[in-house]
């Protein structure tokens, strides 16, 4: 463990940004409760200032600045909830901050940022993913002497984040069997390992990633960070190349097990906190609770899952549906080539759908002669066991019908 890091150092950080952070609720899941055969809490970061967990780190750091260090300002890089504690930050404490952005950045937490930070803030757009932002962000610092405000690998950060720990130990009534807590980069669940190791060993932690952007996982495999040759930047807040060199061996030491999920279950919880608890996650504010849905992690009471952020684009909710309907297997594609004479959709409509089947995409990709053309078709099933009746009757037909595979290249070009 770095030695200027301990859960004394993570109360005084709570001591310090308790005149500026919320005090987030604590609060039961009934659906997922029942999913997993014990009481589950989330720990409601999404509501914290900012909508993210991230404003205790960020303001942990720039509130320990002298006041020559806060003279020369401040930079960070960010996915995009950093950069809004860190905008929040230097609007309370009148020093000003520049935060750079890779392009994959939401627009609501670009416009937040600027929100936030004001006349004290500038935003930059720099690189196509975090780690690319970072770079920029340090050669800025390089050029002009600011203070690099670091998202996760940084002790005072993590001492900042950590600080989720101490709440939720004191809001949880008995006994506490797990926490999960999502991983981007690390700081959240090195601070709150580090904390709960010291005042509650007993306790579980589980770490987990998206699929797409497993970097803990391949540093615990490799036993050093390293970084990923490809990054799926579709849960952003998470969605990091290599995690810190500080954040890693307090994971590796500290932390029971880590875990993915993929990003189409993340989408479908991402509903499900939104239909039934009224819950508004970002994708990586729904990795934790992704985990108890799944049942992936065997638990013997009662479970935490920290909800960490609630910046989400509205507009991506359609890109969210569609990812969720993939993974849980009720929405497929196809080409399908149909004669070129009046009445073969009616007779593909009649002899290949049924009732629950619905149509929700149908395009013309090409048309090869005056005889035949391939449309793409898009079917929309009620129940994922539905979908071998219809290729069975896709078979029957006369139609050459070929199925597009989600993960197929096909795919991605034509969706």
């Amino acid at each position: 463990m770095p030695d200027d890091l301990s859960a004394a150092a993570i109360d005084r950080a709570a001591e310090r940004i308790r005149p500026v952070v919320r005090r987030t609720p604590l609060e039961v899941s009934d659906r997922l409760s029942g999913a997993v055969g014990y009481p589950v809490l989330l720990k409601r970061e999404d509501i914290q200032l900012c909508r993210s967990y991230k404003v205790r780190g960020a303001y942990n750091l720039i509130a320990s600045l002298d006041a020559g260090q806060r003279s020369r300002g401040v930079v960070c890089a960010s996915a995009g909830n950093h950069g809004q504690g860190l905008a929040y930050a230097c609007s309370e404490l009148r020093l000003r901050g520049r935060v750079f952005l890779p392009t994959n950045t939401p627009r609501q937490k670009r416009q937040r940022i600027e929100a936030l930070g004001g006349k004290w803030v500038e935003l930059i757009i720099a690189g196509s993913t975090y780690d690319e932002a970072s770079a920029a962000a340090l050669a800025d610092c390089e050029l002009t002497g600011a203070v690099y405000v670091h998202a996760f690998d940084d002790l005072r950060t993590i001492a900042g984040q950590g600080t989720v720990a101490i709440e939720v130990a004191e809001q949880s009534d008995g006994t506490i069997d797990t926490v999960v807590v999502p991983i981007g980069g690390g700081g959240l669940i090195a601070g709150v390992a580090v904390w709960l190791r010291a005042h509650r060993p007993g306790i579980r932690i589980v770490g987990v990633e998206p699929a797409g952007a497993a970097s803990m996982q391949a540093a615990l495999a490799g036993g050093a960070p390293v970084e990923l040759a490809q990054v799926d930047t579709f849960v952003d807040g998470a969605a990091v190349r290599q995690v810190g060199a500080l954040t890693f061996p307090l994971v590796r030491d500290l932390v029971d097990e880590v875990v993915t999920v993929p990003e189409g279950a993340v989408c479908s919880e991402m509903l499900d906190l939104y239909q039934t608890e009224g819950i508004i996650a970002e994708p990586a504010g729904a990795l934790a609770s992704t985990v108890a849905r799944l049942g992936i992690v065997p638990v013997s009471g009662p479970m935490v899952c920290i909800v960490s952020g609630g910046n989400n684009d509205v507009s991506r909710y359609s890109d969210i549906v569609e990812r969720s309907l993939l993974y849980e297997g009720l929405r497929h594609y196809f080409l399908v080539t149909f004669s070129q004479e009046p009445g073969s959709l009616r007779r593909f409509l009649d002899d290949v759908l049924t009732d629950g089947q619905d149509i929700i995409a149908f395009e013309y990709v090409k048309k090869n002669n005056r005889e035949t053309g391939p449309a793409l078709v898009g079917i929309e099933l009620e129940r994922e066991s539905d979908l071998a009746d219809l290729l069975a009757r896709m078979e029957a037909s006369p139609l050459d019908v070929e199925q597009i595979p989600p993960g197929s290249p096909l795919f991605s070009f034509l969706m």
